[in-house]
């Protein structure tokens, strides 16, 4: 007890002795955090922005057409391949999923989003927050996503004007919003949902694609009696519904064009900015070691134990790291006040608490060295009488 009383002394004492030189190391700490907690933030939003409505479906599994490499551009469903599915053993209720993207030109600048076609009440269709849920059949009317709002200023009860290019012709629909969704992005745009009737009279398609006025789904969403027999209704439904693949939410995601690339990409980024913050906190500590060995060695030569110098030594990078991160974290928070709801950035997400834990932990890893040296230290070598 009174050496880590003396140890956490003799700490203090320096730190305030020194407090411009520690203060300027606290500050490039919480420059290194606020990079770190900017990449983290940016890696959950670009990720939110690519994955969100498939990872908040209200279902367990997803029904591909067979050999599209679970890609949900690439899969186009027969239209009774829902019907097929809910008749399957094991599956609670099933909704075709209908994909497209489209652009809403009723607002000062024109807002690229993704047009999605859904059965109200079904798995793939979200949970309404306010309004109400669109009537199906050809009614033009719509659900849009938070993401709409924040960005457009629509509310419910507003009309839009979507375009569409249909063969060689722009054509313009109006659409009612009825009702507002929580966040549902879908390949990086916000998303406005409506009735799979109307979603094949107004999304954008070929010459060939005029001809015909039946919709086909991409993917069917499939919500199980119960959850945890995912694998045992995966292969019911291959066995009993022709053309079709199987994949569960996270296959899903992870095959969705770009992604595990893109998350790897950010992920390579964030380690080498901590790895940079290692070699800078240790750098640091280590020259700070060898300006005050004559000190550590009187310290030593009047009767200081080695765990008093490491336990001083730890005390001092701890006080320092948790001083940078603070104020890194502070900076963060204010900057991101200021950033308008186009940029992806999420900071409440598992990435920043990761973060933060590892920016926490690289001052104690960073400063290893330094410790160790400082303990090795021979007291009649440190005062050159050895």
């Amino acid at each position: 007890m009174r050496n880590t009383f003396l140890a956490f002394y003799l700490a203090l004492k320096e730190l305030l002795r020194n407090r411009g030189r520690f203060i300027l190391v606290g500050l490039v700490i919480a420059l290194i955090t606020l990079l770190v907690l900017f990449i983290a933030a940016l890696g959950e939003g670009l990720a939110n922005g690519n994955r969100q409505y498939v990872a908040n479906l209200d279902a367990q599994l997803i029904v591909f057409l067979e050999k599209s490499d679970y890609i949900i551009s690439s899969s186009r469903l027969e239209t009774n391949t829902a019907r097929s599915v809910r008749r399957v053993d094991g599956v609670a209720d099933a909704g075709p999923i209908y994909t497209s993207s489209t652009e809403i030109v009723s607002l000062p600048k024109p807002l690229k989003v993704s047009l999605l076609g859904a059965d109200p009440g079904r798995p793939g269709m979200p949970q309404i927050l306010d309004g109400r849920a669109f009537r199906s059949g050809e009614a033009r009317e719509t659900v849009i996503d938070r993401n709409v709002a924040l960005r457009s200023g629509i509310k419910v009860g507003d009309e839009i004007e979507i375009r569409s290019t249909q063969g060689t012709d722009d054509k313009f629909f109006k659409l009612k919003v009825v009702g507002l969704v929580d966040g549902q992005s879908y390949f990086f745009q916000p998303t406005i949902f409506v009735p799979p009737s109307t979603w094949e009279q107004i999304r954008p398609q070929s010459e060939s694609d005029l001809a015909s006025d039946t919709p086909y789904p991409n993917i069917v969403a499939v919500r199980l009696t119960d959850p945890s027999q995912q694998d045992i209704v995966a292969q019911r439904l291959v066995a009993n519904v022709p053309n079709i693949e199987v994949a569960d939410i996270a296959t899903t995601i992870n095959n969705i064009p770009g992604y595990s690339a893109q998350q790897g990409t950010v992920q390579t980024q964030g380690f080498f900015t901590l790895l940079i913050g290692v070699l800078v906190i240790g750098g640091f500590f280590q020259i700070q070691i060898l300006q005050k060995v004559p000190q550590v060695g009187v310290l030593k030569a009047i009767g200081s134990s080695n765990a008093v110098v490491g336990v001083a030594a730890v005390i001092q990078i701890i006080l320092v790291t948790a001083f940078g991160v603070a104020i890194g974290g502070l900076l963060t928070y204010l900057f991101s006040l200021g950033f308008p709801p186009t940029i992806p950035l999420v900071f409440n997400g598992p990435r920043s608490l990761i973060a933060i834990a590892l920016l926490l932990g690289i001052g104690p890893a960073g400063g290893l060295v330094s410790i160790i040296y400082a303990v090795r230290i021979e007291p009649l070598k440190a005062l050159r009488l050895g």
